[in-house]
């Protein structure tokens, strides 16, 4: 059973929620669904006392009916419809149902834009809600984005109406409490159906809510398998930020960020444009977290978490919230968005374990078959050398003992170009270690502030993170 599924003794079915809202008499809006039909409305007619509840339904499907509707854009599955969506039927809403003493109602419109599987493309869309917590309130919002495993159209039509009376009911029911209301959107579904990639709050009732550990409950909660949030802390669905870009990533704990971390990148970045000057051109750097990464003593503590974030904010890094435990599930993952160059910065020990065998226990092929999925399309690791803290011998992706079995699969793949080493780099750098800076950091050791960017000791020392207050 699911991690979302433990525990919950709220949940009701799908028709026992829409009767709920249909006999809240204080609940009346506007559906307005597009291209999966009119799924969601459907259920609140079908349990019956719609009447009270429902003002329209509408499915604008046709282009042209919809632009004239909502506005022209460029994209139909995109938060910028489903925003004009919202505005537009709540702005019509208002106008047609004013407030009045002797019926109170608290309004609210709910929207989707969906596009259901096709030869090209997998099934996916944006939905949310816009509503009134009392009659005549403040309005506040919730927009997910989502994606579609069924096989049958059919059946994910079904799925995305089942996900929006969840949306519905957790909104008006659960908004007092955010965590509920995200683990509340898998009622009566599966992550084999349906997967939350992106959800964001907003509005009075949230006002207390920060988005970035909803991304990261999504993930720890197995609703999705990663999430991804700017530099300025706001969530977006991966191909807002990725679509049709190259995209160089780094992986770690970042716990802290060192002098290392960015000098990696930097290398990363020289060397790329160095080999292909237009490789700068529309490119993303994102910063990856796993939960593992995050995990202490069995659990993510999360203003840990906010800690670490905040500092790569501050760097003006992207992030990349993920439960994936192989390299060639991140490039699954990005592959999803940009067909693009892909790069990926790593350090030696790292490049080691990515040929251990024991990673890929789960793959009927193996470290054979782990490779063929890594190296989706143009794929290029970019490997920064190492330093043995007790012989000084530096070690790099020339010299790296990989495991006897993997040597020729390493050597072509060296051979290709899919494996490069870093070649410019700083030696006094290569024995700082993100343990070692927080080892210091934490004992009281000054030596720590030396070893990470200077805005980054600022912020630690500032705001006490890594408990730096209480030691340094």
């Amino acid at each position: 059973m699911q991690a979302y599924k433990e525990g919950m003794e709220h949940t009701l079915s799908t028709p026992q929620k829409a009767l709920q809202i249909n006999t809240d008499l204080k609940k009346f809006g506007t559906f307005a669904e597009i291209g999966a039909g009119q799924e969601t409305a459907r259920w609140f007619f079908h349990v019956g006392r719609a009447s009270g509840t429902v003002a329209k339904s509408i499915s604008a499907y046709d282009m042209a009916i919809s632009d004239e509707l909502y506005g022209a854009t460029g994209h139909y599955v995109s938060r910028e419809r489903l925003e004009a969506m919202l505005t537009a039927e709540f702005e019509q809403l208002k106008r047609r149902h004013p407030a009045k003493p002797s019926e109170p109602k608290a309004l609210f419109v709910f929207a989707d834009t969906v596009a259901t599987q096709s030869h090209t493309h997998a099934g996916q869309g944006w939905m949310g809600i816009r509503f009134q917590d009392v009659p005549d309130g403040e309005t506040s919002e919730i927009l997910v984005h989502f994606e579609m495993a069924d096989p049958e159209t059919v059946n994910q039509q079904e799925a995305a109406g089942i996900l929006g009376v969840n949306l519905i009911h957790a909104a008006f029911y659960f908004n007092h409490d955010s965590k509920l209301c995200v683990n509340a959107l898998m009622d009566g579904l599966s992550r084999r159906r349906i997967e939350v990639d992106m959800i964001k709050f907003s509005g009075p009732v949230f006002a207390t809510v920060d988005n970035r550990l909803m991304s990261l409950q999504l993930v720890e909660n197995s609703l999705s398998d990663a999430a991804m949030f700017t530099a300025a802390g706001d969530v977006v669905q991966a191909s807002e930020v990725l679509y049709g870009k190259r995209v160089l990533i780094e992986r770690g704990s970042f716990r802290p960020v060192t002098n290392v971390t960015l000098d990696m990148l930097a290398r990363a970045e020289q060397q790329l444009e160095q080999d292909d000057p237009a490789s700068g051109d529309g490119r993303v750097v994102l910063m990856e977290m796993t939960l593992s990464n995050l995990m202490s003593a069995k659990a993510i503590d999360h203003q840990d978490f906010l800690d670490r974030v905040d500092l790569l904010g501050a760097l003006g890094k992207t992030v990349l919230i993920s439960n994936y435990t192989r390299f060639d599930m991140v490039t699954g993952y990005l592959r999803k968005s940009t067909k693009n160059w892909i790069g990926m910065v790593m350090g030696v020990p790292t490049l080691t374990e990515l040929f251990d065998e024991k990673y890929y226990a789960d793959l009927p092929g193996g470290v054979l078959q782990g490779c063929g999925q890594l190296f989706q399309g143009p794929v290029k690791l970019l490997i920064y050398p190492t330093k043995d803290s007790s012989t000084g011998q530096i070690s790099t992706a020339d010299t790296v003992a990989v495991p006897a079995r993997q040597q020729k699969l390493y050597d072509y793949l060296r051979e290709i170009g899919a494996i490069e080493g870093i070649r410019e780099f700083d030696p006094a750098q290569l024995q700082v270690t993100p343990g070692e800076v927080l080892q210091k950091l934490q004992s009281g050791d000054p030596a720590w502030r030396e070893m990470v960017p200077p805005q980054v000791a600022g912020m630690i020392e500032q705001r006490g993170f890594f408990r730096a207050a209480a030691k340094a």
